[in-house]
């Protein structure tokens, strides 16, 4: 068992490094059998079908990012946490684009549907900003609402930011749209913010 989960290991870090580099055309049985020193029949044995390996991709991305983000977050009070995951958010993208198309853009038949998924807490990403969201409005920092719909709403801004960024609709460097970014998340928080008097009455 040990022997055949190093070769799957091998040939995931194999595809990754294709993935990074050239996108989803990058990634064929062929070339992935190439990079992993493996003939191609022996990729079958491990995965059914490229898009299996995919799917194996976008899972360990997702993992990756949301131990990232929760560890990058410890610690911080629940204002700087929502701002710093989203900070790591558009880092990634950044970073990572051909990674975080599959991870949050790509259509999948597993993907996780809001909202019954992602109550159930089964996106490894999202469920690190609800927790975040839950305590700022728990510290009186945000104003009470659903957790859930407060995380869409911000998945949806930071996320649609990305996309036009990506898309060519700024006319801004990296440097000037990160910066763009942030205040416009600042705008957003603003508009969650508890009201004055709202906060929670302290500990005795």
């Amino acid at each position: 068992m040990p022997a055949r989960r190093d070769t799957a290991d091998r040939i995931l870090a194999a595809a990754r490094g294709l993935f990074e580099r050239e996108g989803d055309a990058g990634v064929t049985i062929r070339r992935v059998a190439a990079a992993a020193g493996l003939s191609p029949m022996a990729i079958y044995r491990h995965f059914e079908n490229r898009e299996a390996l995919l799917a194996r991709i976008g899972d360990a991305s997702f993992d990756a990012i949301a131990r990232h983000w929760a560890a990058r977050a410890r610690g911080l009070d629940p204002l700087t946490r929502l701002i710093a995951v989203h900070r790591l958010y558009l880092d990634y993208a950044l970073a990572h684009p051909h990674l975080f198309d599959l991870a949050f853009s790509r259509p999948r038949r597993d993907a996780r549907r809001y909202p019954d998924d992602f109550q159930a807490r089964r996106s490894p990403t999202l469920t690190v900003v609800a927790d975040a969201v839950a305590d700022a409005m728990a510290a009186g920092v945000l104003r009470r609402d659903d957790v859930w719909d407060v995380t869409m709403t911000l998945w949806a801004h930071t996320h649609g930011l990305v996309a036009l960024y990506r898309g060519g609709r700024f006319t801004f460097d990296a440097g000037a749209f990160t910066a763009f970014y942030e205040q416009s998340l600042q705008r957003l928080l603003a508009g969650l913010a508890a009201p004055p008097g709202d906060a929670p009455p302290p500990a005795c």
